[in-house]
């Protein structure tokens, strides 16, 4: 087991409806293709920051003669977890809490280590990826995916978003994450001792621009800007006033309802397998 410190950065989403209204949308298919292909049915899949559990209820559906266990630093998400594998039917497939800087797992105990937008939260991503490079069997995947804020871009240009943009990082980096990972993920691995040629660093989109697209995308943010933890965090922290936020939000709002509206989040994606001896 390893013994190294615990989590010290802040979770700024927090779990407020407008944030698992995101979370919940998550699918292996348009948040972890880049892993699909690798994935064989007898595999054991460990997959961390699950959150409601829907991406880990793909994974077990992939593996059907395997096993996934999905874990989080937030216990109270694990209920939506489990009730999202139970709906489905799926026996092969457990939740718990953890902390990905110090996973209580032997070595060399999973085909695959996951984990979806959780790096660029925790308070240091080097360590996260040894924890999770430790875990993993010989010959077998870690795989690591975050968005990279910096690198969103949209169409028309809006000033309030651009406030936004530049809102969330302070507040996300005062937090102790890095809102910029994508980007970092291939020096990260690197840093937690990942052999280069072992690596295969990639990059992955997500893109709204239909009416229901624009109108879902612009409403969540909008409402995380004032009711989710993130609007406490920015408030608390001094980072912004109310009435900022709500600027923001009707910022949103406006760009949404633009037909011409376009929005790319920009993801770095990782896959690296473990040497067998």
């Amino acid at each position: 087991m390893s013994k190294v410190p615990k989590e010290t950065a802040v979770y700024t989403h927090g779990h407020h409806e407008s944030v698992l209204r995101s979370h919940t949308w998550r699918t292996a298919a348009n948040s972890a293709a880049y892993l699909l292909g690798s994935l064989k049915p007898h595999m054991r899949i460990l997959d961390i920051g699950c959150g409601p559990g829907t991406i880990t209820a793909d994974l077990a559906e992939l593996v059907p003669d395997g096993h996934v266990t999905g874990v989080d630093h937030a216990p109270g998400i694990l209920d939506r977890a489990r009730a999202t594998a139970a709906e489905r039917g799926l026996e092969n497939v457990d939740f718990g809490v953890a902390d990905v800087h110090a996973l209580e797992y032997p070595d060399d105990s999973f085909c695959v280590v996951h984990a979806h937008q959780v790096l660029q939260h925790v308070g240091d991503p080097v360590q996260a990826l040894r924890e999770m490079y430790r875990v993993t069997k010989p010959g077998g995947l870690i795989a690591v995916r975050d968005s990279d804020y910096a690198a969103m871009t949209w169409y028309p240009s809006s000033p309030g978003l651009d406030d936004w943009l530049d809102l969330y990082r302070r507040v996300a980096r005062a937090n102790g994450g890095e809102p910029d990972a994508g980007r970092r993920l291939k020096s990260w691995a690197l840093a937690a001792g990942f052999r280069a040629g072992d690596i295969t660093a990639s990059a992955g989109t997500w893109c709204y621009s239909t009416a229901s697209e624009r109108e879902w995308w612009s409403g969540l943010w909008a409402d995380r800007t004032t009711a989710s933890a993130y609007a406490a965090l920015a408030v608390e922290g001094g980072h912004a006033e109310v009435g900022r936020l709500e600027g923001i939000a009707s910022a949103w709002r406006a760009w949404g309802s633009r037909e011409d509206a376009w929005f790319a989040v920009l993801h770095g994606e990782l896959l690296s397998r473990k040497p067998t001896p």
